[in-house]
């Protein structure tokens, strides 16, 4: 059926990296983000809500080895991390695994892509926001003795009326995006640079305590236990693909982006198992595992004195707004990118007098800021993690397509073909596999109507089929 043929070739064209690179080259993003900028764009977007939230949960299914879950965990998200390297110092562009896969797997493979890219980014936000407003309502009762009345700090459904601190923190970000990006880099490279060094103090603290016999047994529930933590924790290392995000708005993208994809994932796995250890080693599983603020919990039994405590819930606060920031940030350039190609109304690719998307910023702000202000996602949030991984898969994927299709492209970083792409794509579906039923009935009517979107006005609007086909009454880019 030469019809149908045409009609599958149509859905797998892949925009041509030469294009890519032109559009990135004439973008009128403004380029001022150098290597420092963009490690803190990556570190701001992973090190937060995980590491203050997930330790506590993690602890009673390893023991003592969550140490090794982090490690583990970090391993796993290092293939990623090497293929999403090679392909920004090969196509450094805004739009991440959405442009990589563009170029390498076709369309409608994109358009998949894109849309797991703004469930994670957006579901994400909103969840980030709903913590964060727990975090500040703990800080204010520690500090002044005063707490946000329960109607204005929770959902409807939660008994409340409305989650006014996860719905201002949103908000607040939306507004340092739209004072630009350089504005936006000096805020992130700030609350980063705070927030590891709460981190530190709470590792130094900490260690004070430290008892080799808090660690034995060591892994007692064995190499299930630590399995099963290392996927959870994983979840901790989302974010180190921010920099990818931001390929038209750096200096020296071909090298800095490969540099801070790495480095930002080397320093967050640093801290996540420094502070691990230290935790455990302090107090002891039992100790880490019994409460929600596990990270508070330690300083307190430590040092006898609320303060510590009182100094993480700050630190906390501030690691949790950045992390909003850099991730909304992500997700209104991957718009950018599915804008310009045709695939989303034109106006969200629209550049203010600032130099930013303006519009773009105003709608996914005032989108996410609702979420969070209105809805409980509870086991919605692993739609976050779904979207995730199988981005993270396409992107390994994508490394062994462009290598055998555009084998002389210049590459300011190389890999190891085809053993990482493959352990990356293998751990990615490892992961998958692991996720709750529920979490893959909800990815398949998110995706479901994606594709309704998608032909219903991508593929007519594309810039690639108005090439194929000038009529203006077909495709109107």
């Amino acid at each position: 059926m030469p019809g149908l043929s045409r009609f599958t070739a149509s859905l797998l064209r892949t925009k041509p990296v030469e294009q890519l690179a032109a559009d990135g080259e004439h973008s009128q993003l403004r380029r001022s983000l150098g290597l420092i900028s963009l490690i803190a764009l990556s570190v701001g977007a992973t090190l937060g809500t995980g590491i203050f939230v997930v330790l506590g949960e993690a602890a009673p299914l390893a023991g003592p080895a969550v140490v090794v879950s982090f490690a583990l965990a970090a391993l796993a998200a290092l293939f990623s991390a090497l293929s999403y390297a090679e392909l920004a110092g090969a196509v450094p562009v805004s739009g991440s695994a959405y442009s990589y896969t563009y170029a390498t797997l076709g369309e409608i493979v994109a358009w998949v892509c894109g849309w797991c890219l703004l469930l994670e980014y957006g579901v994400s936000v909103a969840a980030v926001a709903v913590g964060w407003g727990a975090y500040l309502n703990e800080f204010l009762a520690g500090t002044i003795g005063w707490r946000i009345p329960d109607a204005l700090a929770a959902a409807p459904s939660e008994g409340g009326i409305v989650n006014l601190p996860a719905a201002v923190v949103v908000l607040i970000a939306t507004a340092v995006l739209l004072d630009g990006i350089k504005e936006s880099a000096r805020v992130t490279t700030f609350t980063t640079l705070l927030k590891i060094a709460v981190l530190v103090f709470f590792v130094v603290v900490a260690v004070t305590a430290f008892d080799s016999g808090n660690l034995a047994p060591f892994a007692p529930a064995g190499i299930a236990g630590i399995t099963s933590a290392a996927s959870m924790v994983f979840f901790s290392f989302i974010g180190f693909d921010a920099a990818s995000t931001a390929g038209e708005e750096a200096k020296n993208p071909q090298r800095d982006l490969p540099r801070a994809i790495v480095i930002s994932l080397g320093i967050v796995t640093v801290v996540y198992v420094l502070v691990a250890l230290t935790a455990v080693g302090a107090v002891g599983v039992d100790e880490v595992s019994g409460s929600g603020a596990s990270l508070a919990t330690v300083l307190e039994r430590v040092t006898g004195a609320g303060w510590p405590a009182t100094v993480l819930a700050a630190g906390a606060v501030i690691a949790i707004a950045s992390v909003v920031l850099t991730v909304l940030y992500g997700q209104t350039r991957i718009l950018v990118s599915m804008s310009r190609d045709g695939l989303m109304p034109r106006v969200l690719s629209r550049v203010g007098g600032k130099r930013v998307p303006t519009l773009n910023i105003l709608i996914v702000g005032g989108v996410v800021s609702v979420l969070a202000a209105l809805v409980p996602l509870g086991e919605l949030v692993n739609a976050t993690n779904i979207g995730t991984l199988v981005s993270f898969g396409l992107v390994n994927i994508g490394v062994l397509v462009l290598r055998r299709t555009k084998p002389d492209l210049p590459r300011t970083f190389r890999t190891l073909v085809p053993l990482v792409p493959v352990l990356g794509v293998g751990m990615c579906a490892w992961l998958l596999l692991r996720l709750p039923g529920v979490t893959w009935l909800a990815f398949t009517l998110w995706t479901a109507f994606g594709l309704f979107v998608y032909f219903g006005y991508g593929r007519p609007h594309s810039r690639l089929t108005a090439a194929a086909n000038p009529d203006p009454t077909v495709a109107r880019p």
